[in-house]
């Protein structure tokens, strides 16, 4: 009997240790991304070609997560008729962060299932910010990133008015901005024309991926992702995001 008493003692200890295990240890939190190409995760026949996201993905800790949903030539009006955001907000859970960062394809209205107008661009970027908040999640608005664009070794804007309308609705729905046109501008002229190659995905011919070479001034390299990755991170320490408290700690 009392050989059985113990049986069932350790049982109970042991079932009631598992259940305290589960009660005990916190949800993942996710950090949900949407944009473009810039902060894409690509193709394995792409690399070096590398969104920021991927970098970016690695400076948490593991009770947070991200969940990197940019795609390729998407804007906020494609993101939402492709069903790509029906997609995270389902998923989003009280105290997820979204971040959002869209303008490169907005840009093309040329393009009319891809390009938005400046109106219907903070329509959009106000209803992900809403949406996002119905979930009890944290949205977080960026700026798109400035291209390597220079002119008699001047670094010249090719966003037009998208920058600053992501601006605007960050002041007029209270939103955490990270203003990445001005960040990577004042990276990009710091480095200058030459300097500045070393972030994007400038290939000589005979690459593995991309025979013919690559000339791309819009998309970043491993090192760029990095770069931006690492703006990002300063930002949110800068602004006291709280979300800095899953980073993992520099050794």
């Amino acid at each position: 009997m009392c050989k059985k008493n113990i049986l069932w003692s350790l049982s109970g200890v042991l079932v009631l240790g598992i259940l305290c295990s589960f009660i005990i240890q916190p949800r993942k939190k996710n950090v949900w991304m949407i944009g473009d190409s810039t902060m894409a995760i690509k193709a394995p026949d792409k690399f070096p070609e590398t969104g920021w996201g991927v970098a970016f993905a690695t400076k948490f800790k593991t009770q947070a997560e991200v969940q990197n949903r940019a795609r390729n030539g998407r804007s906020t009006k494609s993101c939402i008729n492709e069903g790509i955001w029906k997609e995270v907000y389902e998923g989003i859970q009280p105290g997820d962060y979204v971040f959002i960062q869209f303008g490169h394809n907005d840009e093309k209205v040329h393009k009319p299932g891809v390009g938005t107008t400046i109106e219907e661009y903070k329509t959009n970027l106000s209803f992900f910010v809403t949406e996002t908040r119905s979930k009890k999640g944290q949205p977080i608005l960026l700026t798109p990133i400035a291209r390597r664009a220079f002119e008699g070794g001047k670094l010249v804007d090719t966003h037009g008015e998208y920058p600053d309308a992501v601006r605007q609705v960050a002041d007029s729905l209270d939103v955490p901005l990270i203003d990445l046109t001005t960040e990577t501008s004042g990276v990009l002229s710091k480095l200058g024309e030459e300097r500045s190659v070393s972030l994007f995905l400038h290939l000589p011919e005979g690459y593995p991926n991309y025979p013919k070479g690559a000339v791309d001034n819009t998309h970043l390299n491993e090192h760029g992702a990095e770069t931006i990755a690492n703006l990002v991170v300063q930002e949110m320490k800068r602004q006291g995001i709280p979300l800095v408290n899953d980073l993992k700690k520099k050794r």
